[in-house]
Formats: C-alpha cells, sequence, structure tokens
C-alpha cells in the first residue's frame, strides 16, 4: 500500500507542468509546435531561453521536492525517493490533466537524483556533458541517463523494487525518444548548440531537409 501511495503521491506532482502553463499564458499550446512536448527543451525552441531555463528548474524542484516529502511521508518504505521520483516522472511524461501528453522526464530524471545523492548526479552529469561534446543532441542524455541510473542504483542499494521501477521508467523515456533518434538518423534533429546559433543550426536541417520548417 505504502509503494502504491508513493507513487501516486510522486505522479500528482510531476503532472504538474510549467511548460503547458507557460505556454498558456502566451495564449499558445506548446505541445502544438516545436517538438510538440511540454518540457524545457521545447519550451527553449518557443518560448526562450529564459522560459527554458526557469521550466527546467521548476521540474527538477517538483521532482526534488516529491522525492524529499515522500521519504518524509513514508519513512518505512526505504526506496520512497526513488519510488516517487519514478513516479513524477511518469506524471510529468504522461499527466492525467493533459490528456497523458506531457514531456520526456529528463529535468525530473535530475531532480530525483540530486535528492538521491547528489554525487553520483555530479558524476554522472560529468558523463553526460563529455557525451554531449560528440554527440550534441540532449535527447541522448535522457536515453542514457535514465539508463545508467538503474545500473548505478542497484549497485548503491541492491534494492530490487527501487531497481524495477527505474528500469520500467527507463524504457519509457527510451520510447519516447523514439522519434528523435529516427530523426537523428535522417540528419533532421535539432543539435544542442540550436540554443546558441539558431540561424546555423536550422540552416543545416533544412539543407538536408527543404520540405521542414522549423
Amino acid at each position: 500500500m505504502n509503494v502504491a501511495l508513493c507513487l501516486l503521491f510522486g505522479y500528482l506532482i510531476g503532472t504538474l507542468n510549467p511548460a503547458y502553463l507557460f505556454g498558456r499564458l502566451r495564449g499558445i499550446d506548446i505541445r502544438k509546435g516545436g517538438s510538440g512536448n511540454a518540457g524545457a527543451t521545447n519550451a527553449t525552441l518557443l518560448l526562450g531561453k529564459a522560459t527554458g531555463f526557469l521550466t527546467a528548474f521548476l521540474d527538477i524542484t517538483k521532482s526534488y521536492i516529491a522525492c524529499k516529502t515522500a521519504s518524509w511521508l513514508f519513512p518505512a518504505l526505504a526506496p520512497a525517493c526513488v519510488v516517487a521520483g519514478c513516479g513524477c516522472i511518469l506524471g510529468h511524461i504522461f499527466p492525467v490533466w493533459m490528456g497523458f501528453a506531457g514531456g520526456k522526464g529528463l529535468a525530473c530524471l535530475g531532480g530525483m537524483l540530486l535528492a538521491y545523492n547528489w554525487r553520483i548526479l555530479c558524476l554522472m552529469l560529468l558523463g553526460e556533458i563529455v557525451m554531449l561534446c560528440f554527440f550534441n543532441y540532449i535527447c541522448l542524455v535522457a536515453i542514457t541517463g535514465s539508463a545508467a541510473f538503474t545500473v548505478v542504483y542497484w549497485f548503491h542499494s541492491g534494492d530490487p523494487l527501487g531497481t524495477s521501477l527505474l528500469a520500467a521508467v527507463a524504457v519509457v523515456i527510451f520510447c519516447k525518444h523514439i522519434p528523435n533518434l529516427q530523426r537523428i538518423a535522417d540528419g533532421s534533429e535539432l543539435k544542442i548548440r540550436y540554443l546558441w546559433d539558431k540561424e546555423g543550426e536550422t540552416r543545416r536541417v533544412q539543407e538536408k531537409h527543404p520540405d521542414l520548417h522549423l
């Protein structure tokens, strides 16, 4: 029962979506433009860098709060932090209030890592930064990060429940990023340098795919 309640608690917090709310404040549904997701990356593309940064911060914060609060509410449940964190990621990806069409969970994954162990977060972040320098695609951070943390958590805690939930979430995150991987394969995925070289990155993609309107 505690596991279900903890998961539900995290899920409900995860459904609070700042990217969607910021879009509505500007009169748009963020899911109908850009990448089509209600997350920090698409908020950056459609609403600007400042809004994107604030969205990421709030998504990280909501996950961190969910994890820390769950550990306090469910002291008898050892992996409460990870259970609530997984629930928060699923709530962010599949928010009931938004027709189950939300974001992709990267910032929430970061918030869970921060709540669980900031040293592990720093080590993983360093590895992801190195990977970004080589590949330049932000979607790979979510895919590899969720998979890596599943393995790290197992060796760090030996907890089968939390590891199983993390593995399930990693599969969900991978599935959500399949369109990104397909765009990487055909050269139409925007690289992270789009954030500071919008014209150059847009031109690179449109040279390969003149039919796209970015």
